[in-house]
């Protein structure tokens, strides 16, 4: 999939520089502005296992605020007394390397290889995780969740829907 020059300003203008390894726009908002990005697994000869990327200033805000109130460590607690919360995060990892696997070209994977860089994208999750039970940055998942439903996407709705809201937000 191309991105278009349109596209590619409006994601150069959200993240205030040219964007490295864009490929698609994965989600638009209804007026067609970018909120999520696919990103090539392989950039400058360096692996990205980051995936997606959140562009939407306003969700970036709502979850800035939201890490910045502790629910990061919250949500972990939460998750550490659920095995199927543990489960369902280290499905929604390995989903996540299956649908990265997918999107890479023949070139870039014979790239990694000669690179010797596979192993780095089988053993990394969504944000690039290696601990596929620790919650690490919510903006990562919030993409992957707003591209492909995920456990800590969904905790984080729930969580906004009823009504919490982090400190310092009306």
């Amino acid at each position: 999939m191309t991105v278009s020059v349109k596209q590619a300003a409006q994601v150069a203008e959200l993240l205030g520089r040219k964007p490295r390894g864009l490929r698609e726009v994965a989600v638009a908002d209804a007026q067609g502005r970018p909120q999520v990005i696919r990103v090539a697994s392989l950039v400058e000869s360096t692996p990205f296992p980051t995936l997606f990327w959140l562009v939407d200033p306003a969700f970036n805000y709502r979850i800035d605020r939201e890490e910045a109130s502790g629910l990061i460590a919250r949500l972990q607690q939460q998750v550490d007394g659920d095995s199927a919360l543990q489960a369902g995060m280290a499905a929604d990892h390995a989903a996540h390397i299956r649908l990265r696997d997918a999107y890479l070209s023949a070139e870039e994977r014979a790239s990694l290889q000669r690179l010797g860089f596979v192993d780095v994208l089988r053993q990394r999750g969504i944000g690039g995780i290696a601990d596929f039970q620790r919650i690490r940055c919510l903006h990562t998942w919030y993409a992957a969740h707003l591209v492909v439903p995920n456990t800590i996407g969904g905790l984080l709705d729930a969580h906004w829907a009823a009504g919490v809201v982090a400190a310092g937000e009306t």
